[in-house]
């Protein structure tokens, strides 16, 4: 196990290298093995997503869907201060308006409570999860949270872009559920970025 030592500068905290997830040797080995991708190389999304030896799809799908969630805390809490309760009462991505799948029988919350509750219950199912969440629950996940995407490009585009452009979050997520088919193609209404579009080889 690494620690950071007391007196280790911010910039230099988390600074080892994996170079494989069986050299973590934690519970959490993929999720650690992750997240020091992201402090090589947060840009990187053929790497980041690539498949380390000896870890199956289905968990690395899961491990990241698990980042994008942490990721998403942090975005979502910036979000609260363009995104108010008055000014977007409901949950609206360009002209579709969606339901919070979060209560008993869904209903309609505000963007900001939409987000919460989706993200407050995409982090409870995947970190509970003992093994690697279904695919099916993997992909209704993936369609709940790339509302919250969408909702910031269509309603708060200037935020969206100061995010993308500090953490690359969104192009991440939508490579992610175009290599393990999370979500279909009708589904992704944001316009193609440079940075969710594949690289021709």
């Amino acid at each position: 196990m690494r620690i950071n030592l007391p007196g280790t500068r911010e910039e230099d905290c988390f600074g080892w290298a994996y170079g494989s997830v069986d050299e973590v040797g934690t519970e959490r080995a993929g999720q650690e093995y992750l997240q020091g991708l992201l402090r090589q190389g947060r840009f990187d999304l053929e790497r980041l997503l690539e498949e380390p030896a000896g870890v199956e799809r289905g968990e690395w799908a899961h491990e990241h869907m698990r980042q994008v969630c942490i990721e998403m805390g942090l975005y979502v809490a910036q979000a609260h201060r363009e995104c108010t309760e008055g000014g977007c009462p409901v949950m609206r991505a360009g002209e579709a308006t969606y339901y919070c799948a979060s209560h008993e029988r869904p209903q309609q919350c505000s963007a900001l409570g939409y987000s919460v509750h989706t993200l407050d219950s995409a982090v409870h199912t995947l970190g509970a999860a003992t093994a690697a969440v279904p695919r099916r629950q993997l992909q209704s996940m993936a369609r709940r949270l790339y509302r919250i995407f969408a909702h910031a490009y269509f309603h708060h585009r200037e935020f969206f872009e100061r995010q993308e452009a500090a953490s690359y979050l969104y192009a991440r997520f939508v490579r992610l559920v175009r290599k393990y088919g999370l979500l279909h193609e009708a589904q992704l209404i944001v316009p193609d970025l440079p940075t969710t579009v594949e690289p021709v080889a």
